[in-house]
């Protein structure tokens, strides 16, 4: 391992730095200028480099911009003085990985350095995103589901309903939908029916004549009028007042429309796309959503997962993000530890992929180093949530999921009957793939080891099986895992395959097809 360079012109910083690194096993090179690691940058580079920011000569500053042009990897601590906050802001834009404001403390600071050291012993190479990221990211089975639907709907013009939480993704899935459609050449119009007013709403979807009310000097064209020929995405189309569901219902019915103060009738051809996060079922019953329009809408329903229902997709969501922040910002992308990546995947992100980017988005700006713990991450994660430990119990969501979401998950529907969506689109594989599983196990309440012992098992099984020279041993214990988890479903329901299935968080076709393979007896139809 290469030394750890300490710059700085006062001689007993550079001494007390070095007798705790000393201390440590760590060699370090000391200089007292910054002209002079310059010149030795020309034959040898440090492990990790910290600096002063003020120095007679070249500053700080000027050896950070030198070190991360030529190797952009290389961690660089600035050591500024406790007032110098423009310093320390510049320090961050130049790329360095910390800083340590005097007086500091010397067990703090050899911390940070340790750090950085690790953070220089990684692989370095960042992974960079593809040539042409794809609309819509997702590995899933569920979100192959949702790919499936948008394929199927290419060639047509068809009223699509899409339903899901806030934050999945529903606008980028209707813009999927036109773009891969016969309208693809023709506009894409978006609006969401809840941020506009109730008084404004109908002038913006069917526009309005000159002097139709106070304000209207001229005539303007809407949505409708705009989207002619292509797609209207109406967001959030539960929220839509009573009165304008009419209007709304006569143009899908007819395809006219009248424009506020207007008394000729315009002629749409447009594709009606809409989307909400409500229950429409429960608002019609309500009286809060016409019945008619809502079968006008509901013609193809197209249902998204919530990250909760993906999550072996949330770390390359995360990446994505991650290299999307960093180029927005002109910086290197930040890295997550296997050990963060796990917890982000373990928690329910109620906000799903729009929370999640909003995350990557901090974690560029306000993470110290390139390389990403837990305890880099927002507090308000990391501390208990609802009674929900934030590190070593995390607990995976438990209980069935409902019956209308194994159903309609990922799913296509027409007029309430499912096209040709088989039923492993169900919502959980995300679960059971992800680690994390241990808090489940603790809190099971059916006296179970605790988890590090289960996983303490699984790892010396493992070792045994690899140190005896035995060939496939992921298999052989991926198999004696799923084996155990349907075992214990099926006795759980009392043998009950679909119910074991919802339990599970997977498909019903998909538990058949295991416990054909596996040879598990005892099952039967619910």
């Amino acid at each position: 391992m290469k030394p750890i360079w300490i710059v700085d012109d006062d001689e007993s910083i550079r001494w007390v730095l070095e007798k705790a690194l000393a201390r440590e096993s760590l060699a370090t090179k000391s200089f007292a200028n910054a002209r002079d690691a310059i010149a030795a940058l020309e034959h040898e580079t440090p492990q990790v480099l910290v600096s002063d920011i003020r120095m007679p000569g070249d500053s700080g500053l000027d050896l950070l911009q030198l070190v991360k042009s030529r190797h952009p990897g290389l961690p660089v601590i600035i050591i500024t003085a406790f007032s110098d906050l423009d310093s320390a802001v510049a320090a961050f834009q130049g790329g360095a990985f910390e800083y340590l404001a005097k007086p500091f403390d010397i067990d703090k600071a050899v911390e940070l350095i340790r750090r950085a050291l690790d953070e220089s012993l990684r692989e370095t190479s960042v992974e960079s995103g593809p040539a042409e990221t794809p609309e819509i990211l997702g590995q899933a089975p569920a979100m192959q589901e949702v790919f499936r639907a948008i394929g199927r709907l290419s060639q047509s013009n068809v009223t699509v309903l899409i339903t899901g939480e806030s934050g999945t993704g529903k606008e980028l899935v209707a813009r999927a939908l036109h773009k891969h459609s016969p309208r693809a050449a023709q506009p894409f119009i978006a609006l969401n029916t809840a941020a506009i007013p109730k008084d404004l709403l109908e002038s913006e979807l069917f526009g309005h004549e000159r002097g139709a009310f106070t304000g209207a000097q001229t005539t303007r064209r809407g949505r409708f009028e705009q989207a002619e020929n292509g797609t209207l995405f109406l967001d959030e189309i539960g929220d839509m007042p009573f009165d304008l569901q009419t209007r709304l219902l006569r143009v899908l019915s007819d395809g006219h429309f009248y424009r506020v103060g207007g008394h000729q009738p315009m002629k749409a051809n447009v594709r009606v796309i809409t989307a909400t996060h409500q229950n429409l079922e429960q608002r019609v019953r309500d009286g809060l959503f016409r019945e008619d329009l809502y079968h006008r809408l509901n013609v193809i329903r197209l249902r998204l997962p919530s990250l909760r229902e993906r999550r072996e997709d949330i770390p390359i969501l995360v990446r994505h993000f991650l290299v999307q922040s960093a180029k927005q910002l002109g910086v290197e992308a930040k890295r997550m530890s296997d050990s963060a990546l796990v917890f982000l995947c373990s928690l329910d992100l109620p906000g799903n992929v729009r929370q999640l980017e909003n995350l990557c988005n901090w974690i560029t700006v306000m993470a110290p180093g390139q390389t990403v713990e837990v305890k880099d991450l927002p507090l308000e994660l990391t501390q208990e949530q609802g009674g929900r430990p934030a590190e070593g119990g995390m607990s995976a969501p438990s209980g069935p999921a409902p019956a209308s979401a194994a159903h309609e998950h990922g799913g296509l529907h027409h007029h309430g009957t499912v096209l040709a969506v088989p039923a492993e689109a169900g919502a959980g594989s995300g679960v059971g793939t992800v680690p994390g599983m241990a808090g489940a196990l603790n809190g099971a309440g059916h006296g179970a080891a605790s988890a590090d012992s289960w996983l303490s098992l699984l790892e010396l099984q493992a070792a045994g099986m690899l140190a005896s020279g035995q060939q496939e041993v992921m298999d052989v214990l991926g198999r004696q895992f799923e084996s155990a988890l349907i075992r214990t479903a099926l006795k759980y329901t009392h043998g009950r395959k679909n119910d074991a299935a919802v339990r599970l968080g997977i498909g019903r076709n998909t538990i058949t097809r295991k416990i054909a393979e596996l040879g598990i007896d005892g099952a039967k139809d619910d």
